[in-house]
């Protein structure tokens, strides 16, 4: 039984692309750099089989060297495995990337979902908006970073309305009395934004 276990631990590491697995399963992981240690992890969840892998900052702390190798593994063992993936990160260039759909959190609720091409081309919440706006471009010769003015709320002490109103440079006055429901912006797009639901146009980017 130990032994089997060894040879299913070594296959595993063998999987994910680490090198020497018969040395690399019975080494510390102080002995491993951190892109080593985030495929281990990556090798133990699928250790089981599973239909769904959800990676939460899956490229936390790594260089962007490592980062590009790491998500290129996964992507392989999506393929290889047959699994569905969530990703949960901060990084929209990720998004972009590896992701088919997207849904925008803030202040812990959901603020827009749909297919990652079109909240990238027209985000219908103003969150979603200044999110994309402020990733740094190659070629902007803007001297200052786009930024979104303020600070998140406290989630114990959320304000009336939409959460994000007191930062929204598009808020009205319902924005700040009533919680918006989900709207539907175009076919698999949906957004709570009450602005969104009366003037859609107004936050498509030209």
């Amino acid at each position: 039984m130990a032994s089997s276990a060894w040879a299913r631990a070594r296959e595993l590491l063998a999987s994910v692309n680490i090198a020497a697995p018969e040395r690399r399963v019975g080494e510390y992981p102080h002995e491993l750099s951190g892109g080593m240690r985030q495929r281990v992890v990556g090798a133990i969840a699928i250790s089981c089989g599973p239909r769904l892998l959800i990676a939460d900052e899956p490229t936390t702390s790594l260089d962007v060297t490592i980062q590009a190798q790491y998500l290129k593994l996964l992507r392989e063992i999506q393929r290889d495995h047959g699994l569905a993936m969530i990703f949960i990160t901060h990084n929209l260039g990720i998004v972009a990337r590896m992701c088919d759909q997207v849904a925008v959190m803030y202040a812990g609720r959901l603020v827009e979902a749909g297919p990652v091409r079109t909240i990238f081309n027209a985000p219908a919440h103003p969150y979603t908006r200044a999110l994309i706006e402020s990733i740094p471009r190659f070629g902007d010769t803007a001297a200052r970073l786009t930024a979104i003015e303020g600070q998140p709320p406290d989630p114990s002490a959320l304000p009336p309305g939409c959460a994000f109103h007191p930062r929204c440079p598009l808020a009205i006055e319902r924005c700040r009395a009533e919680v918006p429901p989900e709207t539907r912006v175009a076919a698999a797009h949906r957004a709570r934004c009450w602005v969104a639901a009366e003037t859609p146009l107004r936050l498509v980017k030209g």
